[in-house]
């Protein structure tokens, strides 16, 4: 019997690209909570983890795992927590716009890192996809001088992100997402809270670091953590489980979009932006769309 129409759209691959979709979606709001929200990278990224971890054990309580499971899902948290101190730093030395685009260049270092980790060959097309977002990057590194340290910061930035959804593929397999994702806050905020001395040294606080956060940066981290942290990573979780690393980073390139028309509406960045900018956000566009069309065949 040969497979219906309504069969194919309803397979787990296309569910799969509905929730990585909806998860982009919901990620093109971290941006502006790190505008939002007043505190130094460090704290924001500290009590984003700590807020998850609360939550999760509410509905999820403490399921078992084994200790090796547990030290690889803490690894990964480490990873995410650090990527996020250096995406937010990002975003505080230049702006909303560049912090977010530098994260377009995940799915170029994926395609480089992904086949050294699970020992396949190199996909000469995620390198093409990769080297097209490179690119448009390019015209956009060049657009302003003033930039250019939230730039590198959010390159690296990136290549940290990168590891860490290779590694989270790896990990998660035989986990429920929630478990996953709990682990992760709860074990990684162990981890970076040993690594927040050492990033300090690197990136000196212009700020008080690990302040008790009151008022709207109360608000706006709970908020965050709720629906940027916890709704965002259990749909990317799942999505993953379908999905190749190479493929979930790509279309996360769609992420400064969203948050960009969301940094004109309410930063009014627009006047920031020049036309090498746009045309290095076109570029991004062009990746992600190709990608994904040959993610569905």
């Amino acid at each position: 019997m040969k497979p219906t129409r309504q069969t194919i759209e309803t397979s787990p691959a296309r569910k799969a690209f509905m929730q990585l979709h909806l998860s982009v979606l919901l990620a093109g709001f971290t941006g502006l909570f790190g505008k939002l929200i007043t505190l130094n990278e460090v704290d924001i990224v500290w009590y984003r983890m700590f807020f998850t971890s609360m939550i999760l054990v509410v509905f999820t309580g403490l399921p078992r795992v084994g200790w090796k499971k547990f030290l690889q899902i803490a690894g990964c948290g480490a990873l995410l927590g650090l990527h996020w101190m250096l995406f937010y730093c990002s975003i505080k030395a230049s702006n909303v716009s560049i912090g977010v685009v530098c994260f377009a260049l995940v799915g170029f270092f994926t395609a480089l890192f992904e086949p050294v980790i699970f020992r396949r060959k190199v996909s000469w097309a995620e390198l093409l996809l990769s080297l097209i977002t490179v690119a448009g990057l390019l015209f956009i590194f060049s657009f302003d001088a003033r930039y250019r340290y939230g730039i590198t910061i959010g390159v690296v930035s990136s290549a940290v992100c990168a590891l860490y959804a290779i590694f989270n593929k790896k990990v998660s397999v035989g986990v429920r997402s929630r478990t996953m994702l709990m682990y992760q806050m709860s074990g990684g905020i162990v981890v970076v809270s040993l690594i927040i001395p050492f990033y300090l040294m690197i990136f000196p606080a212009g700020q008080d670091v690990m302040v008790v956060p009151t008022g709207s940066n109360l608000w706006w981290m709970l908020c965050h953590a709720l629906f940027c942290t916890i709704g965002m990573y259990l749909l990317q979780i799942q999505a993953l489980k379908q999905l190749s690393a190479f493929t979930v980073n790509l279309t996360y390139n769609l992420e400064p979009c969203y948050t960009i028309i969301l940094a004109f509406l309410f930063f009014g960045e627009a006047r920031e932006l020049n036309l090498s900018f746009y045309i290095g956000i076109a570029l991004v566009v062009v990746s992600v769309l190709l990608q994904t069309w040959r993610g569905r065949r």
